[in-house]
């Protein structure tokens, strides 16, 4: 069993697409949890009409307290073996979960796949082939200090991560990075687009590219204290 954890606000613009690119690739006894944290729209009228024809669907109500809390809230819910990340405006290419899984499947002991995007605008025409090319990914709990690689919308994580990480710290900069820090180097790298990442007005991602220097100095600080106070605590 698998289980898709996404996350919504005001989404109505792109969800219907990305919905159906999701179900389509799940097994019956797969789940897909969407957390929605009070829109505003229709985002709401659309998940309920999907939900209405398709029982592997839960739909639930999030903390209203922003996107970090929130992607705590449902990957709290979450039964599978395997998390999937998904964020509300993307769009996953076929076979994705075929692909992911089996990465997990040929090799043990890793705890986060991520897998390369394409990225695409608003229209849904590519505007970059490879987000790993573009940001010159690489893993490793010390160069996510330094430049994060990690994006959620390409990434699955094992249950045995989410225990770990799950409740999230407060002031960690954004859960993708958090995620990929505890990992560690218990990470594969797929290196197929096997999404569209959309980028528009309103990503809330779109924060962490565009803070000040000093912003970002700052971020790594409370990530690093977080990771050394969760690990103390484990001991």
């Amino acid at each position: 069993m698998i289980s898709v954890c996404m996350t919504t606000y005001n989404g109505e613009a792109y969800l219907k697409e990305q919905v159906a690119s999701i179900l389509c690739q799940l097994a019956p006894e797969d789940e897909l949890l969407i957390s929605d944290d009070g829109s505003k729209d229709h985002t709401n009228d659309i998940l309920r009409s999907f939900q209405e024809n398709d029982a592997r669907i839960v739909l639930l109500q999030g903390p209203k307290r922003g996107v970090i809390a929130n992607v705590n809230f449902v990957l709290a819910q979450a039964r599978g073996k395997y998390l999937f990340l998904a964020d509300q405006d993307d769009i996953w290419l076929p076979d994705r979960v075929k692909k992911m899984c089996r990465a997990f499947d040929e090799h043990p002991g890793v705890d986060v796949v991520l897998a390369d995007l394409a990225i695409i605008d608003e229209k849904g025409s590519i505007i970059e082939p490879s987000y790993f090319a573009l940001r010159q990914v690489k893993i490793g709990k010390w160069q996510t200090v330094r430049k994060n690689s990690f994006i959620g919308a390409g990434m699955a994580i094992t249950a045995r991560l989410r225990d770990e990480a799950v409740p999230f710290p407060k002031h960690i900069p954004m859960h993708d990075m958090w995620l990929g820090m505890l990992a560690n180097q218990n990470v594969y790298l797929l290196k197929e687009p096997l999404t569209y990442y959309r980028r528009h007005a309103t990503n809330v991602s779109e924060i962490a590219t565009t803070s000040s220097t000093m912003q970002k100095l700052s971020w790594r600080c409370q990530l690093l204290w977080a990771y050394v106070w969760r690990k103390s605590r484990k001991k």
